[in-house]
């Protein structure tokens, strides 16, 4: 595998999700980190983003809901390079219907190495990393040669 750096620039563009039972977690956890959330650009799924806007006001890219492609375009945006970091509060214990698309989801996130919160403590750990704010050249694959033998 070839790679190649790629830079996470100091203002990041940070995807939120939540399951049903772990959504509260994550809107305290904005409330708590409100104000260092609010320099960098947040997208959410479509209820978790509607909540979080709710009692955070704070400035969120909404998109569908998770179980009707808001997983999938979070996705798609990591396979872009749109996103630099994934705080998702999954319920381990709570069976998903879109189970498959939580499973891709965070198959792009580790394909494309991006730092990825899945628990309040991990968060936690990132939000207050000295490196959360700062421009971060990260190591990805280097599909480049791949794709060109495929064409």
């Amino acid at each position: 595998m070839q790679y190649k750096y790629m830079n996470s620039n100091a203002k990041k563009s940070i995807a939120l999700v939540a399951h049903d039972n772990m959504k509260q977690d994550l809107i305290k956890w904005c409330q708590t980190y409100k104000k260092q959330l609010s320099s960098h650009q947040l997208y959410a799924t479509g209820t978790t983003g509607r909540l979080l806007i709710e009692q955070t006001k704070l400035s969120i890219t909404k998109l569908s809901s998770g179980p009707l492609g808001g997983d999938q375009q979070i996705g798609a945006l990591i396979t872009e390079k749109k996103i630099d970091m994934l705080i998702f509060f999954w319920d381990p214990l709570e069976a998903q219907p879109h189970d498959p698309d939580v499973k891709a989801l965070l198959r792009l996130a580790a394909v494309w190495n991006i730092p990825v919160a899945s628990n309040l403590a991990t968060a936690e750990f990132l939000i207050n990393s000295g490196l959360f704010n700062l421009d971060y050249e990260r190591k990805v694959p280097d599909y480049a040669h791949y794709l060109f033998e495929r064409a």
